[in-house]
């Protein structure tokens, strides 16, 4: 089976690329927004995406090697680990991207904080349209391991 996305796959190593980048940039929109730390939930956001980030990274370089040395990276034992690694990083990272437009939500609209230019609430927006696209890559990873694990 050789579905998109499929460890060991150019495909796979795009997606782990693209998953370990936007997670990186979420985290650096975030911490270069002042006063980001006053919200448990935006520091939640780059915990979770540092997670992401180790993980994405350390599977790409998984995926690089594979295709260096032309290994199958398809053995039930390592599938397994890709799916358990996958869904847990997918569920952090949404609960951590959710929290925090909530929190944003509550700045905007409810609470008016973002009339004040001393809260960054387009850097915290931008952080948050980041997290979400990384975790919509852990997503589409996630869905492709479990069914490659079906079929091994």
């Amino acid at each position: 089976m050789a579905s998109f996305g499929t460890p060991g796959k150019l495909s796979g190593l795009i997606l782990r690329m693209g998953q370990c980048s936007f997670a990186a940039a979420s985290i650096g929109v975030m911490v270069s927004a002042p006063g980001f730390f006053n919200s448990s939930a935006f520091c939640y956001l780059i915990a979770s995406m540092g997670l992401q980030v180790l993980w994405s990274f350390g599977l790409a370089c998984l995926d690089f090697h594979a295709l260096r040395s032309k290994r199958n990276l398809q053995n039930p034992v390592l599938v397994s680990l890709f799916v358990v690694g996958d869904w847990v990083t997918a569920i952090l990272s949404l609960a951590a991207a959710c929290s925090s437009a909530g929190v944003t939500v509550l700045y905007s609209r409810d609470l008016g904080y973002c009339r004040s230019p001393q809260i960054p609430c387009s850097q915290f927006q931008a952080s948050i349209l980041l997290a979400f696209v990384s975790w919509f890559l852990l997503a589409i990873s996630s869905h492709v391991t479990f069914w490659l694990l079906a079929a091994v």
